[in-house]
């Protein structure tokens, strides 16, 4: 099992459908109140790609990158047409994300993105951000002084940011992902913009 850096047909991508999935055990309780635990620390995103073909070319096109991708077997990476910026905007800045505060010793920082206020925010792991969008700022001082790792988002600096500075970043990101299915079910005769193919795909957790 391996990990292609490759992305899915972008143009099929921003037609689909899905989003992020939670595990949740609920158990009622004798007297009507319910206990409920979360059984996952983070989502995980599920997408129908079948509502984004809209011809056989579209179709031809999945059919190829499904046989690359051996089905299930390999991973790859999602555009999600709704969540893939750190501001929510084509435009990411250097401000949009906090993703830790320096000590004057740790060099390395995950990028995470924040979703929520202040009563229980949940920040989402950011492993794949795209090439050459991601901009860093310590103390409000935009960085180029940095690498970052396509395949882990983690950010390493040249030297540790000083005690008490806050670091942020801006990026744009993929979804790693995988097909939910070994096969593909595609009724020739009949398909046009109406026919939805299933076309389920599931994001990999690393």
């Amino acid at each position: 099992m391996t990990f292609h850096p490759s992305r899915f047909p972008l143009d099929i991508s921003l037609g689909a459908r899905g989003g992020p999935e939670r595990a949740t055990d609920i158990v009622t309780l004798a007297s009507g109140r319910e206990e409920r635990n979360s059984r996952w620390a983070h989502s995980r995103r599920r997408y129908n790609a079948g509502y984004g073909v809209k011809s056989r070319a579209d179709m031809q096109a999945v059919l190829a990158f499904f046989e690359e991708r051996r089905g299930r077997f390999h991973a790859f990476l999602w555009r999600d047409g709704l969540d893939h910026s750190s501001n929510g905007t084509e435009a990411p800045t250097a401000l949009d994300q906090m993703i830790g505060t320096g000590d004057g010793v740790r060099v390395s920082f995950d990028l995470t993105k924040r979703y929520g206020a202040e009563f229980d925010p949940y920040l989402r792991p950011i492993t794949k951000p795209v090439a050459g969008s991601v901009m860093v700022a310590v103390g409000g001082v935009v960085t180029t002084d940095f690498e970052v790792d396509p395949l882990t988002g983690r950010v390493t600096f040249e030297a540790a940011p000083g005690a008490g500075a806050v670091v942020t970043a801006g990026f744009l990101f993929d979804v790693p992902v995988r097909f939910d299915i070994d096969r593909l079910d595609v009724e020739l005769t009949s398909f046009d913009a109406a026919e939805v193919p299933a076309i389920p795909l599931i994001e990999v957790r690393e």
